[in-house]
């Protein structure tokens, strides 16, 4: 009897969650080693589903690189990163595109409909506009061409919200076009904060294989819970927000200034992590708010 009053408290305690958030759009970007895993990839389709069931309006953003990576060795095209960016040769973006929709997208929305639920592909080439992007050398800041690699300029929300309004689970991979129709690969983080930032999400979502943001990198143990964006650039300067985490938590601001109440960072290998961060008093991971 205890173990049923126990299981009846937990449901009581995400009441107030449930009412707080039913209606709100809630952006999460599914990334990191956490895809390969299946078993936990649809673990976490079937929180989705549930938080789409209680009346919240998940939209989901992922990425695939691993699975990219795996291809492109398979088809013998070598894979390079210039400043942590993949360069994205003609023959890559063909790779990338056919992996992120036919590969990594499709088992996301059969995960999702396997748990009762509507998901539905909704490319980013349909909506998403983009411009060719550069980087720089760190050593003499020189540009320098990473291929078919885009920036958003754009986000057409019109499909994404006549999804929701059709109670569908958008599921969405990381490309873009430009003017022209030619297609651009784009950083999965970056998509779903200016994704976040066009639909004023509630909340945005990055589940991925680290804990959160840690005071000492080398201890999981250290995961700063709460973050306020006045301090994110003494946090960066410290280095402790660094490397790839410094544009993704750059692009999070961006979202929170446009109307997101909050970012959570979170540990996508924890059982139910979704659920913990947004239906329990403590959560989990490390958020990221305005004041």
């Amino acid at each position: 009897m205890k173990k049923i009053i126990n299981k009846a408290e937990v449901l009581i305690e995400a009441l107030p969650y449930i009412q707080k958030f039913r209606g709100e759009t809630i952006v999460i970007k599914f990334g990191g080693s956490v895809m390969e895993n299946a078993a936990l990839m649809k673990t976490t389709m079937k929180d989705i589903v549930l938080m789409e069931c209680v009346g919240m309006n998940p939209v989901v953003v992922h990425g695939g690189g691993d699975a990219i990576s795996a291809k492109l060795a398979k088809m013998g095209i070598e894979t390079k990163f210039i400043n942590g960016l993949r360069y994205t040769c003609d023959k890559t973006i063909g790779v990338v595109d056919d992996v992120l929709h036919n590969d990594v997208n499709l088992d996301l929305v059969n995960a999702i409909k396997d748990a009762g639920g509507k998901g539905h592909q909704l490319s980013g080439k349909k909506f998403l506009k983009a411009k060719k992007m550069f980087t720089s050398c760190p050593k003499t800041g020189k540009k320098l061409d990473i291929g078919f690699v885009g920036d958003i300029h754009h986000v057409d929300i019109t499909p994404i919200l006549d999804a929701l309004k059709s109670n569908v689970i958008p599921v969405i991979p990381p490309l873009a076009c430009d003017e022209n129709g030619q297609v651009f690969n784009i950083n999965a983080d970056i998509a779903a904060c200016k994704i976040a930032e066009a639909l004023k999400a509630k909340k945005l979502v990055f589940l991925s294989d680290v804990p959160g943001i840690l005071q000492d990198p080398k201890d999981e143990e250290t995961v700063i819970s709460t973050i306020k964006v006045d301090d994110v650039n003494t946090l960066i300067e410290r280095g402790i927000i660094k490397g790839g985490m410094v544009p993704k938590v750059k692009s999070a601001i961006h979202a929170i200034n446009a109307g997101t109440d909050k970012v959570h960072m979170i540990d996508g290998r924890v059982k139910h992590s979704l659920l913990l961060e947004i239906f329990t008093d403590k959560g989990i991971g490390t958020e990221i708010v305005k004041d």
